[in-house]
């Protein structure tokens, strides 16, 4: 077994699609232009070939669940093009209704509206912060690369690199592990406000 984790690392730092709001059309999308759409842009991130970046289906659950305004005619705005993106990163790791309750106020306030602050304001806030974390986000993932490294240095050579890799493994799920938990506190308070609020 030969496996090149630095390679890896930087192929996914390089091959990380964000969609830049200017891409997304401004015109309304009937659902498969949404899907095709979705489809070109995220086709990077799918693990296998044949996974769907966004189903029809789909996006009628989300819909249906109120994570999503429901289309206009049957046609999908630019901002419900945006929802979708948040709502696709969102889903791999918090539950619908931690994605209800932090995308709701954002429906609820900034979706078709025509203050000042837009939900494309939003997102573009949004595209340019996690472009700059884009480069610490390969020097950390590095960093523990190193770290797995410095593991099982004195086991036997033909253990030492599944071992290393085991090692690299448990330090980003431990990474992700109490980022989701942070997550998860977060939404827990953003629900208690909300809930007081409505109780008010």
């Amino acid at each position: 077994m030969s496996i090149d984790a630095q390679k890896l690392i930087d192929e996914l730092i390089d091959n990380i699609n964000i969609i830049n709001s200017t891409d997304i059309p401004s015109i309304d999308l009937y659902m498969d232009q949404v899907t095709t759409f979705m489809e070109r842009h995220l086709s990077t991130s799918k693990r296998y070939e044949d996974d769907k970046i966004l189903t029809k289906t789909m996006i009628n659950n989300y819909a249906k669940n109120h994570l999503l305004p429901p289309p206009d005619k049957k046609r999908y705005s630019k901002e419900h093009v945006i929802m979708l993106v948040f709502i696709y990163y969102f889903k791999n790791i918090m539950s619908i209704n931690d994605i209800k309750t932090i995308l709701n106020p954002l429906a609820e306030k900034y979706f078709k509206n025509t203050s000042d602050y837009s939900l494309e304001d939003i997102y573009d806030e949004i595209f340019n912060l996690e472009k700059d974390r884009q480069m610490n986000l390969s020097e950390e993932l590095s960093k523990c690369l190193e770290q797995s490294h410095e593991t099982f240095s004195d086991c036997k050579e033909s253990d030492k690199e599944f071992l290393q890799l085991f090692s690299l493994i448990c330090i980003l799920s431990y990474d992700t592990y109490i980022k989701k938990q942070l997550i998860e506190k977060i939404i827990d308070q953003i629900a208690k406000h909300q809930e007081s609020d409505t109780q008010k």
